[in-house]
């Protein structure tokens, strides 16, 4: 699938207006929905962003905040009858336990959806790597990924490039380097973005979510012939 966001989910990147969203999702979403078969999801935790986006063509809402942010999305979910992917965000709320914490929360948004009238089989969870988190605990996360399971639902990973990578590979003095002189680090993360991936699959991960789609398309492939032998 394409995962269509217009607003961007980094560490202390600022919200922005409804309507400047509206004007970098929908035509996206409209053109897609033209030009390609894959369904399309949109990356939008603003109920009329969801709606404008299904409208357009859009099959799929991915909600960063698990509901906290926007409940009525789980109630455009049903109505639309479209699956809703449920992240738990631990942004301005720090914890200690990381995998309980996340378990917990995403029952919370698992039940809420439920209440809501979305059907058990269009519910998918995320952990929300890096959303909130220290970076032991993206690890940690990724290692007791398989205790996801215990919530029944298919597990969607978001680790690609994600600042715990840097932190591992000891990349950040490097990389702001190359950020001043406008080189993307995309090239220096992707060799941890796919251990991510492989160790994420063998752990349970059903949906991945990545930059490098074609280079990282061939770690998912092989890591499910060793794991699920397809």
């Amino acid at each position: 699938m394409i995962d269509v966001g217009g607003e961007s989910t980094r560490p202390d990147s600022p919200s922005i207006p409804i309507d400047e969203e509206l004007r970098r999702v929908i035509p996206v979403v409209e053109k897609l929905a033209q030009d390609i078969s894959a369904p399309i999801s949109v990356d939008t935790y603003k109920l009329e962003v969801a709606r404008q986006a299904l409208s357009a063509g859009a099959n799929m809402i991915n909600d960063i905040w698990g509901l906290n942010k926007e409940p009525a999305l789980a109630e455009l979910a049903a109505q639309t009858r479209v699956p809703l992917a449920l992240m738990s965000n631990q942004r301005g709320a720090p914890c200690q336990d990381i995998v309980s914490t996340v378990i917990s929360d995403l029952d919370r948004a698992i039940q809420q959806a439920l209440s809501a009238g979305v059907p058990w089989e269009n519910i998918i969870v995320d952990p929300g790597i890096g959303f909130g988190k220290k970076q032991r605990q993206s690890l940690e996360l990724l290692w007791r990924l398989d205790e996801l399971k215990v919530l029944g639902r298919p597990i969607l990973l978001g680790s690609s490039r994600k600042s715990f990578i840097g932190w591992v590979l000891d990349l950040t003095a490097e990389e702001r380097s190359r950020e001043k002189a406008f080189v993307p680090p995309s090239d220096q993360r992707s060799g941890g973005t796919a251990a991510t991936i492989a160790i994420g699959i063998v752990k349970g991960a059903d949906i991945v979510r990545v930059h490098d789609v074609k280079e990282m398309a061939k770690v998912c492939k092989m890591s499910d012939a060793i794991v699920r032998g397809v």
